[in-house]
């Protein structure tokens, strides 16, 4: 079976990829000394028949070595006998907006959410126009680095951002965040079915002070409801700086199985020795941070060197 070439985007930069496609299940084929095969755009993707899936991979030439999938939210328990590791997620189960508000936030989310309106913060449902687009790049601009490391939007012009973020449009909602008919943070929320996702959220840090992202992620409940959508999805669960806000605001973590496959003997030998984890996920999590710590000193520092 021959492969075919697609375009994916992998932290804000867009590569030409290998692709095969299975009935409506599109997978990207990595290179390399490991190769390996994954769902293109997983997050929206349900695998309901690995083992066709499997069978197609293995009529590729040449093979990849071995292919990977997960079961997305709600579906915890896993469904398939092959090797699985767990993988976390960060889950907010919707009934309302009332039952988040008066249930599941904290008390200071829940605070900070209010004293946006407060403070002039004003959210709508903006349209994927040129003046929308304008505010993206303004914002993604601001900086070359957040959360202490490079930012993978910073630097591009109005036509990159226009092509890359409009793809997904047809099953996505926009929320903007306002202050003095300015856009100040926006949140680009999927709709995958059986749950919403951030994909994309994010606020300027000058107007920090006056918490878009709480009402961002306020918004987004209400958006939720409205489609009757009963999980929100905020990406990976953690335990450091980004993991307390989602916390606060009431997600939880969310355990579903990515499952491995092997397909020829080489990714048989590499999944026994962990080897489709990488440098970095063979590393123990306390030196994982002890290094994450060490990487947002340095940006944050040459971050300020170039600002002075």
């Amino acid at each position: 079976m021959s492969l075919q070439k697609t375009r994916i985007n992998i932290k804000g930069k867009d590569f030409e990829v290998n692709s095969v496609k299975v009935g409506n299940v599109e997978m990207v084929v990595t290179e390399g000394f490991l190769r390996h095969v994954w769902v293109n755009d997983e997050w929206f993707t349900e695998v309901d028949d690995p083992e066709k899936i499997i069978g197609t991979l293995k009529k590729i030439s040449p093979r990849p070595d071995y292919f990977t999938f997960i079961q997305r939210v709600p579906d915890g328990e896993p469904r398939f006998p092959y090797y699985r590791e767990t993988e976390s997620w960060a889950v907010l189960p919707v009934s309302s907006f009332d039952h988040w508000w008066k249930n599941q936030i904290k008390s200071e989310a829940r605070n900070r959410a209010r004293q946006a309106g407060k403070r002039g913060v004003v959210m709508k449902r903006p349209d994927f126009d040129d003046a929308f687009v304008e505010g993206m790049v303004d914002i993604f601009n601001e900086t070359p680095v957040r959360q202490g490391k490079p930012f993978w939007h910073y630097g591009k012009d109005f036509e990159t951002v226009k092509n890359q973020f409009s793809r997904y449009l047809f099953r996505e909602s926009l929320i903007g965040a306002y202050y003095e008919d300015k856009l100040i943070g926006f949140i680009m929320l999927g709709n995958a079915g059986k749950f919403a996702v951030t994909g994309q959220i994010i606020s300027k840090i000058k107007h920090r002070d006056k918490c878009p992202n709480n009402a961002l992620i306020a918004e987004a409940i209400r958006v939720c409801e409205e489609k009757g959508i009963p999980y929100l999805c905020y990406t990976y669960w953690d335990e450091r700086s980004l993991g307390g806000f989602k916390k606060k605001n009431g997600f939880e973590r969310f355990d579903v199985p990515r499952y491995y496959v092997p397909l020829t003997v080489k990714g048989k030998v590499a999944l026994s020795l962990n080897l489709h984890r990488g440098f970095k996920g063979m590393l123990p999590e306390r030196l994982k941070n002890r290094l994450k710590d060490l990487r947002n000193r340095y940006y944050n520092k040459k971050s300020k060197g170039k600002d002075n």
